[in-house]
């Protein structure tokens, strides 16, 4: 029964929309099981837009056959930077996980740093929290800490900017 309609899969991949919207992520993929020979790929993605934001772009939502590979990702058409590019920054400190950001080691602590604070090499600058795992993101090389781009409990992906250290 690989071609059975479910009345909650159009739900689901609302939700799956939200979620992605909510927590700024450009992409989500998920696979849902039903039993022997009956799944469901839902692949959900936006646009990234390097022009300023004035309304949040749409997402695409795909829904695959069991047996398909998912769709490769569009290659981005090649635009000219942006000025302001945090993650272009030769100071930018960049996530190397996917995970929720939190600035302090547990409510109501003091945060680790802040705009101004001077750091060591090796100084904890924040953690990421991946998979139920704390991990400490230390800083790459010694600094000022000119910029934090993100927020306590936000969300962050692969590669994001995290702050500024020069």
């Amino acid at each position: 029964m690989p071609n059975k309609t479910h009345d909650s899969d159009v739900a689901f991949i609302k939700a799956l929309a939200e979620v992605l919207n909510d927590n700024e992520l450009t992409e989500l993929a998920v696979k849902r099981d039903y039993g022997e020979n009956d799944s469901l790929n839902v692949k959900v993605s936006r646009r990234q837009e390097t022009v300023a934001q004035v309304s949040a772009p749409a997402p695409a939502v795909t829904q695959a056959a069991p047996a398909a590979a998912p769709a490769a990702p569009a290659a981005a058409p090649a635009e000219s930077a942006p000025v302001e590019d945090p993650a272009s920054h030769p100071g930018a400190v960049t996530s190397p996980m996917v995970g929720t950001v939190y600035m302090q080691a547990e409510p109501g602590a003091p945060s680790f740093v802040s705009v101004g604070d001077k750091v060591a090499e090796g100084d904890t600058l924040l953690i990421v929290e991946a998979m139920k795992t704390m991990n400490h993101i230390p800083a790459p090389r010694g600094g000022t800490v000119k910029r934090i781009l993100v927020e306590d409990g936000a969300a962050v992906e692969y590669g994001a900017p995290l702050m500024i250290i020069e």
